[in-house]
C-alpha cells in the first residue's frame, strides 16, 4: 500500500544537516512523518535527499520563518551555540530561539520538542546553562504544547566531546584533567535522546525529562575508560581549571578549534551535567566505546568547521 505523502504528518526539526537533529529526522522518518528542516547550512549536502525539505532559518525575517513553519503539528528544535564566536553569542541564540517559538505559536504548531541541557536555570551562573534556562521558561509561557528534553554529554557517531578526548589521548604523551577530576557526568547516546524527543513529541503532555544514560562517571574514570578503550599510553595529569584552560586554547591554535570553554569546564566542576532522576537512556557508554575502539578518535572534530566555516 502506498502512502500519499501529502496525507503524511509535517514535523520541523531544526538543524537535521547536524548531530541531534539528524538523528531526531531518522526516528521520525522511521514512523512515517514528513520532515522539514530549518538550518542555517541550507547549501550544505542534504544526507536524506528528497526524503526532507530544506529552509534557512530566517531569523532576520520572522514572517518567513511563520511561513517555513506552516502546515506542521510539532516543531523539535535543536538550535543552540556551544560557545559565542564572532558574531554568534548566546544572547544572539537566545533571542533567535524566542523569534522561533513565536513564528511556531503564530504558524499554529500544536507542539514544541525543545533540546536543553540538565539543570538549566535562568538563576545559573554560568552563561550557557542561564541561557538554556532563560528558553525552557519562554517555552513554558508560550501557551504551546512542550516537551523539553534536558540532555547531558551526548555520545555516538559524530560526537566531539568523546572523539577528541579519544584523539588527544593517542595523539599526545600527556593528558590534563582540570582540577581533581571527582567531579561527575552521565554521558547520553544520540539515538536514545532521538528516541526519547520523538516519543515525547507524540504525547500531549507538558513534560521536561532529563535525557540520561545508565552509566555514571567520574571525568578521570571517563577519561581513564577511553584511554582504555584506545589503549593510550598518555600520561594522565592534573591541571589547576585555569592552567587546564589555558592549554587548551594554546592547542585550539595548533588545531584551529575552540577545544574547551570555561563555561564547560564550570559546568563539569559543578556537577551539571549528572541527573538526579533515574536514567532513560538504555546504552551503556562503556559498551559503545568497546564497539567503536577502532574507529573512535581517528580524526579530531573541529567545531568551527562543523557550525561555523
Amino acid at each position: 500500500m502506498t502512502v500519499d505523502i501529502e496525507t503524511q504528518e509535517l514535523n520541523v526539526v531544526t538543524g537535521a544537516f547536524g548531530y541531534t537533529g539528524k538523528y531526531i529526522t531518522q526516528r521520525l522518518l522511521s514512523i512515517g512523518k514528513r520532515v522539514r528542516t530549518l538550518t542555517g547550512h541550507p547549501n550544505r549536502p542534504n544526507p536524506f535527499g528528497n526524503q526532507i525539505s530544506v529552509a534557512p532559518f530566517h531569523f532576520d525575517n520572522p514572517a518567513e520563518l511563520t511561513r517555513a513553519l506552516q502546515g506542521a503539528t510539532t516543531l523539535y528544535n535543536t538550535y543552540w551555540v556551544r560557545f559565542p564566536y564572532g558574531q554568534v553569542t548566546y544572547d544572539n541564540a537566545v533571542a533567535h530561539t524566542k523569534t522561533l517559538i513565536n513564528a511556531a505559536k503564530e504558524a499554529g504548531l500544536r507542539r514544541i520538542v525543545h533540546i536543553s541541557i540538565t539543570n538549566a536555570s535562568e538563576a545559573s551562573p554560568f552563561p550557557y546553562f542561564r541561557g538554556k534556562g532563560v528558553l525552557e521558561k519562554a517555552i513554558i509561557r508560550s501557551n504551546i504544547s512542550y516537551a523539553i528534553i534536558r540532555p547531558t554529554v551526548i555520545f555516538g557517531h559524530e560526537d566531539i566531546l568523546i572523539n577528541n578526548i579519544a584523539w588527544f589521548l593517542t595523539k599526545f604523551p600527556v593528558f590534563a584533567i582540570p582540577g581533581d577530576g571527582n567531579y561527575q557526568l552521565q554521558p547520553v547516546f544520540v539515538e536514545d535522546v532521538a528516541g526519547i524527543a520523538v516519543n515525547a513529541g507524540q504525547s500531549n503532555d507538558n513534560i521536561i525529562i532529563d535525557a540520561v544514560g545508565p552509566e555514571i562517571f567520574t571525568y578521570e574514570e571517563l577519561i581513564r575508560l577511553i584511554a582504555d578503550r584506545v589503549q593510550s599510553k598518555a600520561k594522565i595529569m592534573h591541571l589547576r581549571p585555569e592552567m587546564a584552560l589555558f592549554l587548551s586554547k594554546f592547542i585550539g591554535y595548533m588545531v584551529k578549534d575552540v577545544v574547551l570553554t570555561r563555561d564547560e569546564v564550570e559546568g563539569l566542576i559543578a556537577n551539571l551535567l549528572v541527573s538526579k532522576n533515574p536514567p532513560t537512556g538504555k546504552t551503556r557508554l562503556s559498551d559503545w566505546l568497546s564497539q567503536h575502539a577502532d574507529t573512535i578518535g581517528i580524526h579530531y572534530a573541529s567545531e568551527l568547521n562543523r557550525h561555523y566555516r
